[in-house]
């Protein structure tokens, strides 16, 4: 599978492009913002979207979703306990600072645990709150985008609405760090010295 890590807007947001190298089909997580060096990457792939998932429901990662899917008319899926609030009065407002619009409705709502196709292979979500009551992190074979639940060095705030530490932590230390040692934790932020880790690296720093 073919990975993009594309660093978007000022808030250091990591937007990616999951790509199947076959059908070209792909998937876009977060496209915040920076669209012309998104959709570049896209055209240099040759890479049909189907897919614009969001891992939370906060305005520096849903605001690009209508730039996105009007673009591509991909399939937009939010997890059922955030998709309220990336349409909140806050987000709409928030997203206008990145050059935004507000997010459209999802077109699925997520629980956790679903499998999406993309082209041969197939994309797990995992539920992982704390960050957010509706945190999700996707796993792509050995790959794990883990949006705002963990970055290469710390984790995502719990102190605002729908944070909570304690959650945040189970679903760090009893999800995450469950997969096997070399899976790939690409962050939803480029917030540490590097911009990945792995498993092995993280169970350094939570257990």
């Amino acid at each position: 599978m073919i990975i993009e890590q594309l660093e978007v807007t000022w808030m250091s947001v990591f937007c990616y492009l999951l790509c199947e190298e076959e059908t070209r089909e792909a998937a876009l997580i977060d496209p915040a913002g920076d669209f012309d060096d998104i959709f570049t990457a896209v055209s240099r792939h040759d890479a049909r979207v189907r897919h614009i998932i969001n891992t939370h429901g906060h305005w520096d990662h849903t605001s690009g979703n209508a730039r996105a899917v009007k673009k591509t008319g991909a399939m937009l899926l939010v997890h059922e306990a955030d998709a309220e609030h990336a349409r909140s009065i806050p987000n709409r407002i928030l997203s206008l600072t990145l050059g935004g619009r507000v997010s459209p409705e999802p077109v699925r709502l997520l629980r956790g645990g679903e499998s999406i196709p993309l082209g041969s292979r197939e994309l797990h979500i995992m539920h992982t709150p704390g960050h957010t009551p509706g945190s999700i992190c996707i796993l792509a074979e050995d790959n794990l985008f883990t949006g705002d639940t963990l970055f290469t060095e710390g984790m995502g705030r719990t102190d605002m609405p729908g944070g909570s530490h304690a959650e945040i932590m189970n679903s760090i230390v009893n999800v995450i760090l469950r997969l096997p040692d070399d899976t790939r934790i690409w962050p939803g932020h480029n917030y540490g010295r590097f911009p990945v880790s792995t498993v092995r690296e993280q169970k350094r720093y939570y257990t």
